[in-house]
Formats: structure tokens, sequence, C-alpha cells
């Protein structure tokens, strides 16, 4: 089906979520329990367990046993409560990464309690309009110290949609920056797939919603999530790149196949640097990754730059491109902010 669409419906008997643009997955939102007890966006009450002094970070006892870490000890103390979000996905045998500024996630807006303020989405560009969401959020939080972003999808809404969207949020960042004291707790949990999907995809507007108990398997998702589990990405004109995770970093490998034109290797290139962001997210790999590009003349390297500075702009992820080393590989730093998808459908 051509245009965009956000399929709701079930994977391996848990709730899922996939965008569509064109027939292609873009993007997948799947059930991470009972796979990953904590999952990110998770916010918790922990106790500090640990300063590290020489690393300026701290270690957090959470709940089911679980330890976290911390980055920024500022203002804390062993022993003490602190309230945290989790903030990605730990490898096996390691801390999960947490953070103090709690974010509360809505259609419409963000409400930030630790980051004051308000700001509207650069892709809103009409002053006016503008000027009148700034207006509405200001009223929507009196008093407050809470920061407020105020998301593109606010440009098509009205203000009660906003409001009706936003005073919820607001009123539960009050609950839980209050709950300070006591043990190790769960205070929000993560969203759910479809939860997530009305939130991060609304802009833009979707052409079609499908649901129903063979949404996946008719709008090609199914086939699509099978794919992913394969290493090999098949590239236009016979050429292929191959995945491999490992436990130091994430190795890509680019390959030209039975194309032998002068331009074959540079072609099977950008072709991979444009589709990496999609498959990096999809698979939900982070940390180190390393690619190993088809053989092309340094010139040619600039051209692969800017291919891959546009390709990641517009991702959400944090993404470092780092460049080149002196082997001829290229270094990317990824966040983990999703569990890999070979874990959550037991493979792995």
């Amino acid at each position: 089906m051509k245009g965009r669409q956000i399929v709701l419906g079930h994977f391996q008997d848990n709730e899922a979520a996939a965008l569509m643009q064109d027939g292609r997955l873009i993007d997948l939102f799947l059930d991470p329990c009972p796979q990953v007890t904590l999952a990110p966006g998770m916010i918790c009450r922990g106790v500090t367990e640990r300063l590290m002094k020489g690393q300026g970070g701290a270690f957090v006892r959470l709940p089911d046993g679980q330890r976290g870490y911390l980055r920024d000890r500022s203002g804390l103390g062993e022993g003490k409560s602190v309230l945290v979000q989790i903030g990605g996905v730990a490898e096996e045998g390691k801390a999960i990464p947490l953070s103090t500024r709690l974010m509360f996630r809505g259609r419409y807006g963000l409400v930030t309690p630790a980051a004051p303020g308000i700001n509207i989405s650069r892709r809103i560009l009409d002053s006016n309009l503008r000027e009148e969401l700034l207006l509405q959020g200001q009223a929507l939080l009196g008093e407050r110290t809470h920061g407020l972003i105020i998301r593109s999808a606010s440009a098509r809404a009205g203000d009660e949609d906003i409001a009706a969207d936003l005073v919820p949020l607001i009123e539960l960042a009050d609950r839980i920056t209050a709950e300070t004291d006591g043990p190790p707790e769960v205070l929000l949990e993560a969203a759910s797939p479809w939860e997530q999907a009305w939130t991060e995809w609304a802009d833009p507007e979707p052409d079609a919603i499908e649901e129903g108990a063979d949404s996946f398997d008719r709008c090609g998702v199914s086939d699509a999530i099978d794919a992913l589990l394969s290493a090999h990405v098949h590239l236009p004109l016979g050429a292929h790149a191959v995945v491999e995770p490992t436990h130091a970093l994430i190795a890509i490998d680019v390959n030209t196949g039975s194309d032998t034109s002068p331009a074959a290797a540079l072609k099977a290139n950008i072709a991979l640097a444009r589709d990496l962001p999609r498959q990096l997210r999809l698979r939900g790999l982070g940390g180190q990754v390393v690619v190993d590009f088809a053989p092309v003349p340094k010139r040619d390297r600039a051209v692969l730059d800017q291919v891959l500075r546009a390709a990641f702009k517009g991702d959400g992820t944090e993404t470092t491109l780092i460049g080149w080393t002196k082997m001829g590989l290229y270094e990317i730093s990824r966040k983990r902010d999703r569990p890999p998808l070979i874990r959550l459908i037991g493979r792995g």
C-alpha cells in the first residue's frame, strides 16, 4: 500500500505496533516484557548504593534487585533515594543506564520536570502559532517549575485537544516528583507499543491505521520482521551487507555482489549508508558500530560522509558519527535505547 500506515496488532501473542511507508517497515514497537523487566522509559525510585568518585557517576539499587548507573552523581549521597528514568538497555552483566532528567511523553508535548522552560518544535514555523502555543503552555503549567516541549503534531490540534493531552501529563509529573522517599519502586511503567505509536508517530498524520488479529500478516509486517532476523541486508543491483552483533561491537560488512562496474562499490556503500539508521533501529542495535564499506578511493569518502550525516539527521536516537579509522573502517557510537530484536523474540 502507498502512503504512511500505522499497524496495530500482536506479535507472538504480545501487543505490537509497526510504522509502514509505501509498504516498507520504518519503525517497530514490540512489548519488551518479560525479557526486559525494567524497560526504557520506566520511572523508578532507586537508592544510591555507591558513588564512583573517579568516574563521576553512581550505582543505584533498583526494583527487582537490579542495579543501574548514573553518569552524574551531583547532589547524591550513599543510601539516599533518587528518582530515575530507565535511559536504555544494558548489555548482559552490566548496570542499566539511568537518568535523573525525567520525561513524560504525550502526543502533543513532553513534560520535563528537571528542565524548566517552554520550547516549541522548530518544525512549527508560523510565528503567530508559536506565540499561541507558548501562551497556552504557560497557562497549563501555571506556577509549576516543570518544563514543557510542544511537539509539531500540536500545529494541527485544537486548544482543547492539546489541554486534554498535557494536563494529565503535568499532573502525573506532579505526583511522581513528590515520591522522593522510600525503597526502590517502579513509579511509572513504560508505555505499551500501541501507546508509543499514538505518541511517537502522530506527525505527519498517517494515511491509514490498520488493526485486527491479522493486521501484521495482512500489511507485510510479519515478513519484514522475518527478514530482520537474517544477518544479510539486500541492497540494489545485487549488492548486500552483513550485520553481525558481537560482544564488543556491531560489525557491518558491505559487498558489491556480481556488479563489476567502476561505480559498483560507491553505489553499494551509499545504499547501505542511507538505510543504516533504519536497520539499526529495527534490529534494536546500539553501542559501538563499525562499518567495513566496500573499497572506494579516499576522494569518495566525503560523499559517504554527507550521505551518513543526512541519513542520521532525522533519526531520533542519539548517535555520534566518529569517522574513518586508519584501516579504512567507519566508526559510529549509538545509544542503546531499545532491546535487540532477536532478544525480544526469544532467539538471542
